[in-house]
């Protein structure tokens, strides 16, 4: 059901907002492609599952070269996928890759949407997919983004068939078709009516491809020539290409930047049959469309662009609003007033910010701002009036150019400010694979407008126009300069636990560590501390009045309490009450430099794990690959971890050169390698002679899975073997015994098939298929109809050692609190104590 807050989608025609924290004029190579843009009638929606499954050098050819408003849309944020720069996982990782798409859409041009669709991994086919996913749903928010941005041409990256090399991706293929049936029907998904008006795209396309040993293409297709070299970008369209997509950091998707042309393939899917170009039977131009005095104008003003003096244009664009407003096509009329709003702010080289000097602001609170604006055309920009936050002030200045006027003005955060976060975040998910969203006019958006804003009255000539500033946090890096990023609204007082995870030991008490973060002066009165399991309280204390200084609240679980828990795995909840009002959220703070910082809150909560969990080990030398929290748990579950550097091997070398290392390594109980250390660490091939010493002299070894892309050793184990892209994604798939008395099965924990109940998203993946005879396997599982794979878990003696190679994801079931996983991953790494 589409609900509420129609003024989210209609903002006005005369509202000109800039997604980000300031308004500033575009260069002037970018003013020109938005004025020919202006002047070309089609859009193209590109369509897939994914971050990263776009194809960019379309993309990029269609915006700069064809001058063709064009806009991806990935049905998920890529919360499924694995992380090459941190812990991140699930919802924190899809609002990283959201942000990744919208840091490449800034250079290759494109808009970008997504759908409700939770990534929830690795898919064989449809049939899996749609288990999980509902194609109803799904298939209503492309009908709504096909309908709110009116593509003429709909392209898929993949087919509807095993040849897209992943369920998610072939269901993207069978969603766009059942959507452009539906979009122009007005029977379908009719509470969209109330916002938008059905839509019929001209036709949809698969853009075929070459992937490695799979091609797709053939010459009896529709064929495009892209990659051309653009002057005023000074590279082509494949080099533009490689810079966007090398944005897709998280997922290690740097690109190279190909230089030439090459040639894209399209098959034709549904719709009406194109023969010579991709836009055969649209309307491309005003003229076409009736409007010839439109493309007059704007002939005239390409003809004449001053790409020194782009003001120069600013009173033929004025003339050529008045015209666009009178249109009857109410929809055509606000996508293209939208655009050249933007053009004729940047054309007077307008500049508009509101900052303070503080990241965080609570709701309630008073703090200091500057306006700070500047215009940089002869004909000045006048302004009328500003709204501070709901108190106008009228002004009537006009602004001088290149002179920077600042205003400094103090302004409370209204008392019912929401939290600042991803609005698909804001709630619990409706299930596994969908988002909840608060209002449904925000489905498709990377993310909401700032509900805080500054609007601004201009005049420019005789035109009058809107502008919204955001509210926003300015500092001076010094590596970086200025930063400007959105002025994130926090609670008065935060909970966090002082750790992630806690390992609660069998007939002993249970410590936690409760941070109090105080964001408000406000005086907080005297309050109750709550600790909650399952709705009820466990225990918690009466606090006094807060001083406005953070503290920490250590509290103890009788083991009583905990032994009466009949479960081996416990969320735990913290609540603070105080002057009527509940506190029980926790900040989760995400900061890469490729990035803005990203907030979003969650009930402050701990997982518990319970149970039979032993031990022996004590020391720990960890080589880190790709994000993983596996270090962090092993130093909660008591042992130390030491993350080897180049110095631990090479560091006391003796002058023979002789096993220079191996006294400094011996000291380990065991040496992990993290997931994808032979996809991330360079020095790992200078490393491995070092490890597999430590192994001959009594050593163990456990390497965790690794995938085929770009390597650094070629032989990863000291016996052969191959890594393969078999995986097991039902994460309940059963698991059988090879070797159930096998030392790694046994000590110091018995693993039976209860511990491999509860694991969350997949068994593993990238299992070796084929392995050199001194290896034991110790499972056999698989997915449903599958082949039974042995892969999942490799044990070799290698002189006095142990090698262990695994690719069973306990990078997923160890933060997930899975206390099977747990005892088998410490069984793993205690070989050599057996």
């Amino acid at each position: 059901m589409f609900r509420k807050f129609f003024i989210v989608f209609i903002l006005g025609f005369y509202t000109v907002f800039c997604s980000a924290q300031q308004v500033r004029p575009s260069k002037s190579s970018e003013i020109y492609r938005d004025i020919k843009t202006l002047k070309h009638l089609p859009k193209v929606l590109y369509l897939a599952a994914h971050p990263d499954d776009e194809n960019t050098g379309l993309l990029s050819w269609l915006i700069n070269d064809q001058n063709v408003e064009t806009a991806y849309l990935s049905l998920t944020r890529g919360d499924g996928g694995q992380n090459l720069l941190g812990t991140e996982q699930g919802a924190a990782l899809g609002l990283i890759r959201t942000h990744e798409l919208l840091e490449a859409r800034k250079l290759d041009g494109a808009q970008q949407f997504f759908t409700r669709a939770i990534d929830f991994g690795f898919s064989k086919n449809t049939t899996d997919t749609f288990k999980q996913w509902n194609a109803d749903n799904i298939t209503a928010d492309v009908v709504w983004v096909i309908r709110k941005f009116r593509p003429d041409v709909i392209i898929c990256r993949f087919p509807p068939t095993a040849a897209a090399g992943h369920g998610q991706h072939a269901a993207s293929a069978v969603v766009a078709e059942k959507a452009f049936k539906l979009a122009g029907d007005k029977t379908a998904f009719p509470d969209q009516l109330k916002y938008v008006n059905v839509w019929q795209p001209k036709r949809v396309l698969w853009n075929t491809f070459r992937f490695g040993a799979v091609n797709t293409t053939a010459e009896n297709q529709l064929k495009v020539t892209v990659g051309q070299y653009d002057a005023q970008l000074g590279m082509g369209y494949g080099e533009l290409a490689g810079l966007s997509r090398s944005l897709h950091k998280s997922q290690g998707a740097g690109t190279q930047s190909v230089a030439g042309i090459k040639t894209e393939y399209f098959a034709h899917v549904t719709g009406e049959p194109a023969k010579a170009t991709l836009f055969d039977g649209v309307v491309q131009t005003w003229t076409a469309k009736g409007n010839a005095d439109i493309d007059q104008s704007l002939d005239k003003i390409i003809s004449g662009f001053n790409f020194n003096e782009p003001d120069r244009s600013l009173p033929a664009l004025l003339a050529l609003r008045k015209k666009i407003m009178e249109l009857q096509d109410s929809a055509l009329k606000k996508d293209k007033i939208k655009s050249l709003d933007q053009v004729i702010l940047s054309c007077a080289g307008f500049m508009g910010e509101v900052v303070t000097n503080q990241a965080e602001a609570v709701a309630g609170d008073r703090y200091n701002f500057r306006l700070n604006l500047i215009s940089r055309a002869v004909n000045p920009v006048v302004l009328e009036n500003v709204k501070w936050l709901g108190k106008s002030e009228s002004f009537n200045r006009k602004l001088s150019k290149d002179s920077l006027i600042t205003i400094q003005h103090e302004m409370q955060i209204p008392a019912d400010a929401a939290l600042t976060e991803p609005y698909w975040l804001a709630k619990a998910p409706t299930n596994a694979a969908t988002f909840s969203v608060p209002d449904d006019t925000l489905i498709g958006l990377p993310e909401a407008e700032s509900p805080l804003n500054v609007l601004l009255d201009l005049k420019i000539g005789s035109e009058k126009f809107q502008v919204k500033l955001p509210l926003s946090f300015k500092k001076l890096d010094p590596v970086r300069g200025d930063v400007v990023e959105a002025l994130r609204i926090v609670p008065a007082l935060e909970l966090k636990f002082a750790q992630p995870l806690y390992l609660a030991k069998e007939n002993e008490d249970l410590q936690v560590s409760l941070n109090f973060k105080v964001n408000s002066n406000k005086q907080f009165g005297k309050g109750i501390f709550s600790l909650m399991y399952n709705g009820e309280r466990l225990g918690g204390a009466d606090l006094n009045s807060i001083n406005g200084k953070d503290f920490t609240i250590d509290y103890v679980i009788p083991k009583t309490k905990l032994a009466a828990i009949n479960s081996s795995r416990l969320q735990l909840e913290a609540n603070y009450i105080a002057d009527g009002v509940l506190y029980n959220k926790k900040q989760i703070l995400i900061q890469y430099p490729h990035l803005p910082t990203l907030q979003y809150f969650a009930l402050a909560s701990v997982t518990v794990m319970k149970g039979n969990i032993q031990t022996n080990i004590k020391k720990v030398g960890y080589i880190e690959g790709a994000g993983d929290f596996i270090p962090e748990f092993l130093r909660i579950a008591g042992i130390q971890v030491d993350v080897l550097k180049d110095e631990d091997f090479y560091g006391s070398i003796d002058q023979s050169g002789v096993n220079g290392n191996q006294n400094k390594l011996s000291q380990y109980d065991a040496i992990v390698l993290g997931v994808r250390a032979n996809n991330t660490e360079k020095k790992l091939g200078r490393w491995m002679p070092f490890l597999w010493s430590y192994v001959k002299a009594g050593g163990n070894l456990v390497m965790q899975y690794n995938t085929n892309q770009d390597t650094t050793v070629d032989q990863l184990g000291i016996y052969s073997f191959t890594i393969a892209n078999k995986r097991v994604t039902e994460e309940n798939a059963e698991v059988t015994f090879l070797k159930p008395d096998h030392k790694l099965l046994n000590y110091p924990n018995k693993i039976t098939a209860d511990d491999f109940k509860g694991w969350v998203q997949e068994r593993g993946a990238y299992f070796p298929d084929q392995w050199d005879t001194a290896y034991e396997p110790l499972f056999e599982m698989h997915d449903t109809g599958e082949e039974a794979l042995k892969g999942s878990t490799l044990y070799a003696k290698y002189g006095k050692g142990n090698f262990i190679y695994t690719p069973l994801a306990f990078f997923r079931q160890l933060p997930a609190g899975n206390v099977g996983a747990a005892r088998l991953f410490l069984n793993f790494l205690s070989a050599q104590k057996n």
